[in-house]
C-alpha cells in the first residue's frame, strides 16, 4: 500500500448498511465491525473513528524511516510494523511490508472494550480480529481462491493477510495469492509478503521491472517486481509452489505463522491451519 500526504478533506468515517464501519483516508480503506450491546457499539465506533483520523499523518511523518528499513521508528503503528518484519531478517523486508496489518490492529484495539463480544478490522484484505470467550468469526478473503476462513476464540490466530503479484502491493514472486494466518495481523501481512516472494522460478516468459520504474517512491527501489506471468506448465507451477511451501513450513516451525495457502494458476499448496483435505497438494 503506497502512502501519500493526507488530502485536505481528511479522514472519513461512515456507517454502512448492516452496521459496519467504513474508514477511508488517502490509500487506507478499512471496513470494521464489532458485536455487542448498542451503547458499547456506539463507543467502539466513536473510538475507532477518532483514532483513525490521525493514522495517515502519523505514518507519513515516519515514511522515510519506514521505507529504509534501517532507521529507528517511534510511533505505535510504526513500531508494530518494524517488530513484525524483524523475525524475517536478514532477508530484505522493510516495515512497509506490514503496514496494512499493523493499521488494522490499531483500529481493532480502538474497537475492543467492555460490552464488545467480538470485532474485526479489514484493511483491504488484511484482517485483525478479536474474539471473546466462545466467539468465532468467518472472514471473507480478498484476492484469494479461498472463499473464507473461520477463526474461533480457542485458536491462536488473530490475523489474516493475503499477498501476491496481482495484489495492490508489489511482489518479487509469481503467486496469484498467498493467504497467511498468524497470531497478529502485522505478522500475517509480513509473512504473506515473504511467502509470495518465495513462490517463484526462473522462466523466460515472466516479465519483471524495477519497482522504482512502476512506482517512483517504492521501498523496493531497483528490485525487480513481477508485472506479467504467462500460462505455466504443470511442472513449472509445481516447482514454484513447492518453493513457497518449503518457506511456509519453515516459518510455521519457527512459530511465525499458524498456516498458509499458496495459489498459482489453479494449483495450490496448503499447510498448518489452512491445510485442506482435498483439491490442492498439501504440506
Amino acid at each position: 500500500m503506497a502512502l501519500t500526504a493526507p488530502r485536505p478533506t481528511g479522514a472519513v468515517a461512515a456507517l454502512l448498511p448492516g452496521g459496519r464501519l467504513h474508514l477511508q483516508h488517502g490509500p487506507i480503506d478499512i471496513v470494521a465491525e464489532a458485536w455487542g450491546d448498542p451503547a458499547a457499539l456506539r463507543g467502539a465506533y466513536a473510538r475507532a473513528g477518532a483514532r483513525f483520523a490521525t493514522i495517515l499523518a502519523e505514518l507519513v511523518a515516519e515514511l522515510p524511516a519506514l521505507r529504509s528499513g534501517t532507521a529507528p521508528v517511534h510511533g505505535p503503528i510504526a513500531r508494530r510494523m518494524a517488530a513484525a518484519v524483524a523475525p524475517f531478517r536478514p532477508a530484505f523486508l522493510t516495515p512497509m511490508a506490514a503496514v496494512a496489518g499493523a493499521v488494522a490492529e490499531e483500529i481493532l484495539a480502538a474497537l475492543t472494550g467492555p460490552g464488545i463480544r467480538r470485532a474485526h478490522a479489514n484493511n483491504g484484505g488484511d484482517i485483525a480480529l478479536w474474539l471473546g470467550p466462545g466467539e468465532s468469526l468467518t472472514c471473507a478473503l480478498a484476492a484469494s481462491p479461498m472463499d473464507r476462513v473461520t477463526i474461533r476464540a480457542t485458536d491462536p490466530v488473530r490475523g489474516i493477510a493475503t499477498s501476491g503479484w496481482r495484489g495492490r502491493s508489489f511482489s518479487l514472486g509469481i503467486a496469484d495469492a498467498v493467504t497467511v494466518v498468524a497470531r497478529t495481523a502485522a505478522m500475517a501481512d509480513a509473512a504473506a509478503t515473504m511467502l509470495a516472494n518465495e513462490v517463484d522460478l526462473d522462466h523466460p516468459g515472466i516479465r519483471r521491472r524495477p519497482a522504482r520504474e512502476v512506482q517512483c517512491d517504492s521501498d523496493l527501489g531497483d528490485r525487480l517486481v513481477t508485472v506479467a506471468v504467462p500460462p505455466l506448465a504443470p511442472w513449472d507451477r509445481a516447482k514454484a509452489l513447492d518453493s513457497g511451501l518449503r518457506a511456509a513450513e519453515a516459518f510455521r516451525a519457527q512459530g511465525l505463522i499458524e498456516g498458509a495457502a499458496l495459489f498459482l494458476q489453479g494449483d495450490g499448496r496448503t499447510t498448518g491451519a489452512l491445510m485442506v483435505e482435498e483439491g490442492y497438494a498439501s504440506g
